[in-house]
């Protein structure tokens, strides 16, 4: 079974940067696509960024593009995403996510906390 376990998240203050990680437990980087998502409270989970495996390109949500930049490493089988110019409404648990027809994972989440 394939894990994912995300870090980097914390509590900042509007304007800074976090960036997160995401470690993979096998050598699927390379060949899923890989993404992220969040979930705000009372909200849905929504679609953050992805990293198309097949193609390297990469594809944002409006509300992140232009601050947020995703990447991955095949070598150490992980997918970071760098958050920049964090605002309030960027609050919510983020969720890294693998995705290969007939197969979806998904890490337990890390908090991201912005204070205004």
């Amino acid at each position: 079974q394939v894990q994912l376990v995300e870090s980097g998240g914390g509590l900042v203050q509007a304007g800074a940067s976090l960036r997160l990680s995401c470690a993979v437990s096998e050598g699927i980087v390379s060949t899923y696509d890989t993404a992220w998502f969040r979930q705000a409270p009372g909200k849905e989970r929504e679609f953050v960024a992805v990293f198309r495996g097949s193609t390297l390109r990469t594809s944002y949500s409006k509300s992140v593009k232009g601050r947020f930049t995703i990447s991955r490493d095949s070598a150490k089988n992980a997918v970071y995403l760098q958050m920049n110019n964090l605002k309030p409404e960027d609050a919510a648990v983020y969720y890294c996510n693998a995705y290969y027809p007939g197969n979806n994972y998904w890490g337990q989440g890390t908090q991201v906390t912005v204070s205004s």
